[in-house]
């Protein structure tokens, strides 16, 4: 398999681990989001998508304390607004790319996940987090609103009440809370986040890729669309999949009780 051409960072890490690419977060000391970090996430989930060996991306960070504080916020307070609109914007081109990923992305909650940092695992389709790990959208206490999808992608999850009580109020939740309320789908113990993310991550790979991918188009089809313009949909992407390779390899493997060998076309 090769690996695929990447933007090159120090900002971030990216391990391939079979049919997964491991993104590590690496801006000490507390992973906050810089231009330079934002443009190398976009860029490389992009070029992530673009390689059809890429199943499924792992979010993760080099940290054992913070996941991710969020944006810098020595950016913002000399009050520049054409500095602010320009991160603002960088910040939704990055994490709306990493939400349209062809993949399963999976965030790996190890520590404080804090504005930005919370946000970008919001952008994920799965998140795991450890015990220790706290969440919080604290812009308000600062003048300001998350501008990355927060007040969305949070909502969409957890409902409108415990939105607000995060956002409006500043409410910090622990992983048990989070796990409770929908924030996110597993906790585990300290330490072991990326290894269970790595591990479902994997699992992707017994899927078809065509197959994940309009599977996901239709679930995040929620999000703006009604349900009944999205059940013709289901059936208009269904037979779309019998003209792929896929299709046929995965149900001949299936009545010969072989693993597929998928082909991604």
């Amino acid at each position: 398999m090769t690996a695929p051409t990447l933007p090159v960072t120090d900002k971030l890490l990216v391990e391939m681990q079979g049919h997964t690419a491991l993104v590590i977060m690496t801006n000490p000391p507390a992973n906050t989001w810089t231009e330079e970090g934002l443009l190398a996430l976009r860029d490389t989930v992009l070029a992530l998508a673009a390689d059809p060996e890429v199943y499924a991306l792992v979010l993760a960070s080099d940290s054992d304390k913070f996941f991710s504080a969020g944006a810098d916020l020595n950016l913002f307070a000399d009050g520049n607004k054409e500095r602010a609109y320009r991160m603002a914007r960088l910040f939704g081109e990055a994490f709306e790319t990493l939400s349209a990923f062809r993949g399963v992305s999976i965030a790996a909650i190890n520590g404080w996940a804090m504005g930005g940092g919370l946000e970008v695992a919001l952008a994920c389709d799965i998140r795991i987090a450890e015990q220790k790990a706290v969440m919080a959208l604290p812009e308000a206490s600062v003048g300001l609103l998350p501008c990355a999808g927060g007040t969305q992608n949070l909502t969409r999850l957890v409902g409108e009440g415990w939105a607000k009580r995060m956002i409006l109020c500043g409410e910090r939740v622990n992983a048990e809370q989070a796990q409770r309320i929908g924030l996110v789908e597993e906790v585990v113990d300290n330490g072991n986040a990326r290894e269970a993310a790595l591990a479902l991550a994997a699992r992707v790979a017994a899927q078809s890729p065509i197959a994940v991918t309009a599977c996901k188009k239709l679930i995040q089809h929620t999000r703006v669309g009604t349900h009944n313009a999205a059940l013709p949909l289901e059936r208009d992407y269904f037979l779309d999949l019998f003209s792929t390779e896929d299709q046929q390899e995965g149900v001949k493997a299936f009545l010969e009780k072989r693993k597929p060998q998928w082909k991604n076309r």
